[in-house]
């Protein structure tokens, strides 16, 4: 079977088709302002490559359906209901079903939804202390992102280093434009740092990160803001952007900016890393490893060091020459605990669970 996974940005449209259950690549390719994904979908299916399914790495459909499902008017729905939770994400991903159904159709369109990982979590580590029906009529709990890339790292780190999975204590660091990390121990997500949506934990590039409900809720009574509003401001001027004044907040350009709230954008970014390193450490019972993905966690240098330093009381030390000079998948460090900078492949998770799913059809389609 050849599933086509698009990997969708608001301008940008990045794909893979792979032959399933063989893993082979058939395929790849990018386009750039992308301002209908029905002109791209066009030229994808002018290759002479054949589709059998497309599979898309969803976001967010809330308690339901915390896995791999066939997309149908309960995932639309949900989707929907969801949508003022991860606007940009869910909004993009809704658009892009009726584009792939109208170009299409036929072909069975798969949503391996990013919480699918973490659904696994401690309870203790799931829920919020808010009222019993918020959790139970309404689906308030932490449900964490990135769960393509933090799976797959769950997989990649113990082969790369050579150490049993059920025994790796692992924090997977996934930096870039939308930053989390998670805490994994046996392959399982134990905790992670995004919670009920993706607008949590560390700062990214346009969005807040940890932030008190009731600072949003001053500022929306001080300024007769809407709920639009407010969202708008978290959601498109926040983060490293708004901390550093750079626009788009992205860490390459923050970096060359050479200002004071630059550099404190910086600071705080690889402070969240550190403090949640150490606090992922106590929550797992020990460290064995460390990895560093995503666009920045792989590529920057400065990050990976900034972040560790002041670790080394708990064995995390850098090897200098191996951070800053190396390439690919490697260790960049020295001491006990290990740190890796791996790439990671979130479109090989997401053709891995919709190929499962495609081949145990039946009952609802997903689980």
């Amino acid at each position: 079977m050849n599933i086509l996974i698009p990997n969708l940005g608001s301008t940008s449209l990045k794909y893979q088709i792979l032959e399933m259950p063989a893993e082979r690549e058939l395929a790849k390719g990018r386009f750039e302002r992308v301002t209908d994904y029905r002109a791209a979908i066009t030229e994808i299916r002018a290759g002479s490559t054949a589709v059998d399914a497309v599979a898309f790495k969803a976001v967010h459909a809330g308690p339901r359906y915390c896995g791999t499902y066939v997309v149908d008017e309960g995932v639309v729905a949900a989707m929907e209901q969801f949508r003022p939770v991860a606007p940009v994400h869910n909004g993009i991903y809704l658009d892009a079903f009726a584009a792939f159904r109208e170009a299409m159709p036929g072909v069975p369109l798969v949503a391996a939804f990013e919480t699918e990982f973490h659904a696994r979590m401690p309870e203790y580590a799931r829920v919020y202390g808010v009222p019993g029906e918020w959790r139970r009529r309404d689906g308030v709990e932490r449900y964490g992102f990135h769960g393509a890339s933090h799976e797959y790292i769950s997989w990649r780190a113990p082969e790369f280093l050579g150490v049993e999975r059920e025994r790796l204590r692992l924090v997977s660091c996934h930096l870039g434009g939308s930053s989390s990390i998670c805490a994994i121990q046996g392959g399982r997500s134990m905790d992670t740092t995004m919670g009920f949506s993706p607008q949590s934990g560390l700062e990214n590039a346009t969005r807040h990160g940890e932030l008190d409900v009731f600072a949003v809720l001053y500022m929306m009574d001080r300024h007769g803001w809407t709920t639009a509003e407010a969202r708008e401001a978290l959601s498109k001027v926040s983060g490293l952007a708004g901390l550093s004044g750079v626009a788009g907040g992205d860490v390459r350009d923050i970096a060359m900016a050479g200002t004071p709230e630059a550099a404190l954008a910086l600071e705080v970014f690889a402070y969240q890393v550190r403090k949640t390193i150490g606090a992922y450490a106590a929550a797992l019972g020990g460290l064995d490893a460390v990895v560093f993905t995503g666009g920045i966690g792989e590529n920057s240098a400065v990050v990976r060091s900034v972040s560790c330093r002041g670790l080394e009381w708990m064995g995390i030390e850098l090897d200098a020459r191996a951070n800053e000079e190396g390439a690919g998948d490697r260790v960049v460090s020295a001491g006990r605990v290990k740190v890796a900078a791996l790439a990671t492949n979130e479109e090989l998770v997401v053709a891995r669970r919709a190929w499962r799913v495609l081949s145990e059809m039946g009952g609802d389609g997903g689980r």
